[in-house]
């Protein structure tokens, strides 16, 4: 049972190693309880640990090799020990086995074969010492999530051998368990096991009818992921907008950032390759930001594929880090194989960080598959559209106006989507100067500054910064998905220095991917005046937002307590065993239901009070349909705001005749049920103009509709209303 649970564990994981590793563990702990079996029951557990923990290391070494982690294995193993549950829950799926992804399912493991080996051994309850194999199954279920298909299979064996083990073990015990006794004793033992045998069976039937139509419901349902619930590795302030850092690189051009070595192992993809620091996605008028979702990740990362027509090179190349500060790692795009550092990976930018952030020294070498995308398609491609490029086609509020004009005069004169960035690329190239002492900034004010000012003030000159920024803010006015990179000229092996650094805009388009541009002028080329084909009125110069002198904070995670596990007792009497067991069963639910009603009043407090004013209307109306649903009176999909109401108020009226006659305060809630229909349609129809005050009351609104109607439930409807994990859950 407990190989079972690794298998089913495994189904994330890369390879089958871990059901091996596993699969020893359980043996493992199973045979030191057989061979131990003469042993005083104290004895055992002791003994049992140490075997665990020799078999426990050299796993954690076995997958510290394959992984090439760097580190002595003390290191590698307090590492582990620190971060194994953070890591499990944040790493990349599928997951690599290293050792502090290993380590938790391994401790797991070889603990549940213990105990459940000694209470079905020792003490002789089988049943009782299924309990900590199926808590094991049941947590690697839940780490799977919905990132893998149903466990069917593991599932019938686990039901299967568990079958088996009952009827070895009813067999080996045989006799009658009243034999012996005087027959006045003996009649009394009956009647009271048959008893116990009648409480057994109505509690067994009672809960299968209670629980079984919520088992049921939940065979079709999305499990939830616990990785929701874990913060992945953040990138640093510092690191969230690298962009402002290239005009203090670019004072500094000498400063050696890292040394690269590189192995083509691709015809023709030799030096001068292009290395990535950073993908900036979002924009907000005021800071372009990563806004990126890192995972840890092992050796080997996701593939992702290539655009069709698109030629792919392999790069291999070993980076040293010199004075490069922060987390981002500088790679190639897009990297495939990591050595030499533990790093976490987002999959949507090809960007990597390293967790544990940088330092003089760090070796690395990373394998990238360089794309070089078919130029000739770029003339006929069009550009994406929809939900999933909507975020890089997001335009903020406040665009200045010459802004605006610009970009459409630029898109009127060039119709394709290619012609429009080709347009812009040299628009800027051939009317604004490139220096190296422009102050940091690509807010709208310095934007417009920089391509409309007047040039005896200091306008129309910057670093690639505002070269790369007003690329992109121009494009997305034109209807192009673009993004930011900072990355490095590099001129082919040997030091990076600070001047090779810079910014260029990217554009996606259909077939072909994401394209870069190089928006910079020429060295010798002297820029065209502005004023000879765009008149805007000029504007007067933003103050600067020059970044202080680059102190740069190292600043390391605070070190966490390595998790304490508490000795285990083995060989105690039957009632202990069973005390204990119910002991810990109700803990364990009652910390469930605190769990899910944490959650449920979280979910609440989120819709309700946190957001625009909008959001907040739209999570009141969703605790309106999610208190339906848990009345029994769910709502189909297509119905309008105002036939949910009416739904509403029937789902009352049907709870509590006398709404309709007035003679409760229920009229109050059928108000609140039709202000918030109408708040609603206002949102839907007229986005943008609800109030704060509407807002307020529209969750006031729901409050009361949800008390009146969970008022008129049964008292236990009432108690479960609270910790049904449906509406965390519930797809909307």
């Amino acid at each position: 049972m407990v190989v079972l649970a690794g298998v089913t564990l495994d189904r994330v994981y890369a390879g089958s190693l871990l059901t091996v590793l596993v699969a020893g563990a359980a043996v493992g702990s199973v045979l030191v309880s057989v061979a131990a079996r003469r042993l005083p029951s104290w004895l055992v557990a002791p003994v049992s640990v140490l075997a665990m923990l020799g078999w426990t290391a050299w796993c954690l070494r076995l997958t510290a090799q394959r992984a090439g982690l760097p580190g002595g294995f003390v290191e590698v193993a307090g590492d582990a020990a620190t971060n194994g549950i953070p890591r499990l829950l944040t790493a990349m799926i599928p997951v690599e086995p290293t050792p502090d992804t290993v380590l938790v399912p391994l401790v797991g493991a070889w603990l549940a074969g213990l105990a459940g080996a000694e209470v079905a051994l020792r003490a002789g309850r089988v049943l009782l010492g299924y309990l900590p194999p199926v808590l094991l199954y049941t947590g690697a279920v839940y780490v799977v999530g919905p990132n893998a298909e149903p466990a069917t299979g593991p599932t019938v064996a686990l039901v299967v051998v568990a079958g088996l083990g009952l009827a070895a073990s009813a067999r080996r015990g045989g006799g009658d368990p009243v034999d012996g006794l005087a027959p006045a004793v003996r009649s009394g033992v009956r009647v009271r096991l048959a008893m116990a045998s009648a409480a057994g069976t109505a509690v067994v039937v009672a809960a299968a009818t209670l629980l079984g139509p919520a088992v049921a419901a939940l065979v079709e349902a999305r499990p939830v992921d616990p990785r929701r619930y874990v913060e992945p590795p953040q990138v640093e302030t510092l690191d969230e907008n690298p962009l402002i850092r290239i005009s203090g690189w670019a004072l500094n051009p000498d400063q050696q950032l890292f040394q690269v070595n590189t192995e083509a192992a691709g015809a023709g993809s030799g030096g001068g390759a292009r290395i990535r620091l950073a993908v900036l996605s979002d924009y907000d008028g005021v800071t372009w930001r990563v806004g990126a979702t890192y995972r840890n990740a092992g050796r080997i990362l996701p593939t992702v594929e290539p655009a069709p027509q698109a030629t792919v090179e392999t790069v291999r190349q070993e980076i040293i880090v010199g004075d490069l500060s922060g987390r981002l790692l500088p790679a190639v795009a897009t990297p495939r194989e990591v050595t030499g550092a533990r790093v976490a990976y987002d999959p949507g930018t090809g960007t990597l960080i390293r967790p544990d952030g940088l330092s003089p020294g760090l070796r690395y070498t990373v394998t990238s598959a360089r794309e070089r995308p078919d130029v000739n398609l770029l003339a006929t491609a069009n550009t994406p559209a929809g939900d999933e490029v909507a975020r890089v086609l997001h335009v903020p509020d406040g665009t200045p106006e010459q802004l605006r004009r610009l970009a459409a005069q630029l898109a009127q004169e060039n119709g394709a989507p290619y012609a429009r960035a080709a347009a812009i690329e040299q628009w800027l190239a051939e009317h604004y100067r490139l220096v190296a002492d422009a102050p940091s900034g690509h807010a709208y004010p310095n934007l417009a500054f920089f391509l409309f000012g007047p040039r005896n003030g200091g306008g129309q000159r910057g670093t690639s910064e505002q070269f790369a920024a007003s690329f992109a803010v121009l494009g997305r006015l034109a209807g192009l998905p673009t993004r930011v990179v900072v990355g490095f000229a590099a001129p082919g092996d040997g030091p990076v220095r600070a001047g090779d650094a810079y910014a260029w805009p990217e554009v996606l388009f259909d077939g072909v991917g994401w394209m870069p541009f190089d928006p910079l002028p020429r060295p010798d080329d002297e820029p065209r005046p502005v004023e000879e084909d765009f008149r805007p009125q000029p504007e007067n110069p933003p103050p600067s937002e020059q970044p202080e002198p680059t102190l740069e904070p190292s600043a390391s995670p605070p070190p966490q307590a390595a998790p304490e596990r508490a000795d285990d007792r083995a060989g105690g009497s039957t009632p202990v065993l069973a005390a204990g067991t119910a002991g810990g069963l109700l803990l364990l639910v009652v910390a469930v239901l605190a769990i899910l009603t944490g959650m449920r009043r979280a979910l609440t407090r989120n819709r309700l009070h946190r957001g625009p004013a909008d959001h907040r209307v739209a999570g009141a109306w969703r605790e309106l349909t999610d208190a339906l649903r848990l009345a029994g009176q769910p709502v189909a999909a297509d119905l309008s705001a105002t036939e949910v109401a009416a739904v509403a108020r029937r789902a009352l009226a049907a709870t509590s005749p006398a709404a309709d006659a007035g003679q409760t305060d229920e009229p109050v809630a059928y108000r609140a049920v039709d202000e918030l229909a109408r708040l609603v349609n206002q949102v839907g129809f007229a986005p943008g103009q609800v109030t704060d005050a509407q807002a307020g009351a529209a969750a006031e609104a729901v409050t009361v509709y949800t008390g009146a109607l969970r008022a008129d439930r049964s008292r236990w409807r009432r108690l479960l209303w609270s910790v049904h994990p449906g509406p965390l859950r519930w797809r909307r």
